[in-house]
């Protein structure tokens, strides 16, 4: 846009912008929203505004009204609704709303004499309860931009009054120093951990094999699972990481085959002996574990189900009573080692 083309569209400073209503009277709702959006403009914001309600005082040549206020306005508010749109294409009925088709076809013209300053001052406006589809499609609402007023509040207009004054809402930062491409970092390489290491100390009741947790096969994971009566209360596996790794991952749940759908199951992890968050989970609500081992040199696994029978002994007469000993059902899916 040229220097003269900016200074026609945008008001000298201080000056309040003259903005024109243009729309067509579908009916008496409609025109008390045009004009109660006008006069919020006029009143609160400060804008210039005309609007033929307010000029309704006497006899009138409605065109010569049109044509001064098209040509002397610095922006020109276009009132989406379903008769302007007829109205404003030309397929509305020659005798109704004339008004409209007039004030549309000097639009038109204006926008064929310069696409890019009436671009930029003629705005089309989709009022609370109107739609975008309304909006004349020379008016290009979709891909052009369009203001669509929620609410008659300086919140509301703000995307208006930076049409209005030609100062955006964000300032633009300064640019900082151009530093060229980096390169990326490789994602860490990951193994699983039943396939990585041995375990240092593992209980008896533990072992390396599938399971099914929250509807998903997890081929190479640590099972605990006893099978008549718990070894030791808690489930504990320990692997020496010396230093090698930065990350270690999980899922924590109780196997989808237990015969107890109701047990809940704990699991924690110890880095170098320094005990790490405890998570509870139940079938179908597993836990993933993620944890920075980073210079760890020991890690340690254990799960246990609370209220499991931590005798042998009592074990062998709870089971010869027909009474449950709670035995855990519980799984580490997939676990895994990032180097």
């Amino acid at each position: 846009m040229t220097r003269e083309q900016q200074e026609t569209t945008t008001p000298g400073a201080g000056k309040p912008p003259r903005v024109f209503v243009t729309y067509s009277h579908d009916d008496e709702r409609h025109r008390d929203l045009v004009r109660e959006f006008a006069t919020f403009l006029r009143a609160e914001v400060g804008i210039d505004v005309r609007l033929d309600q307010w000029a309704d005082d006497g006899r009138r040549d409605w065109s010569l009204w049109a044509v001064e206020q098209l040509t002397e306005a610095d922006f020109v508010l276009v009132i989406a609704s379903p008769d302007y749109k007829r109205r404003a294409e030309g397929t509305e009925v020659p005798h109704l709303g004339r008004g409209a088709q007039f004030e549309a076809a000097m639009i038109r013209d204006n926008i064929t004499q310069d696409l890019p300053r009436a671009t930029r001052r003629i705005l089309p406006v989709v009022l609370p309860g109107r739609r975008v589809e309304e909006i004349p499609a020379f008016l290009n609402a979709h891909s052009t931009t369009r203001y669509e007023i929620e609410e008659f509040t300086m919140d509301g207009v703000a995307e208006l009054l930076v049409a209005f004054t030609g100062v955006a809402r964000f300032a633009l930062p300064e640019i900082g120093t151009f530093v060229g491409a980096r390169s990326r970092p490789s994602s860490p390489k990951a193994a699983l951990l039943t396939s990585a290491l041995r375990p240092a100390a593992c209980s008896s009741d533990v072992r390396m094999t599938g399971a099914e947790i929250d509807g998903m096969h997890r081929g190479d994971s640590i099972v605990y699972r006893p099978s008549l009566f718990a070894h030791e209360p808690r489930a504990v596996v320990e692997y020496n990481l010396g230093r090698r790794y930065t990350g270690f991952e999980a899922v924590a749940g109780v196997l989808d085959d237990a015969a107890d759908a109701d047990q809940s199951g704990c699991f924690q992890v110890f880095l170098d002996g320094v005990p790490q968050g405890q998570v509870e989970v139940r079938m179908g609500r597993p836990a993933w574990m993620r944890h920075d081992v980073v210079n760890v040199l020991r890690l340690k696994l254990v799960a246990y189900r609370p209220g499991t029978t931590a005798s042998p002994l009592l074990a062998g007469v709870l089971a010869a009573g027909g009474q449950s000993n709670k035995l855990p059902e519980l799984a580490w899916g997939n676990p895994m080692l990032f180097e």
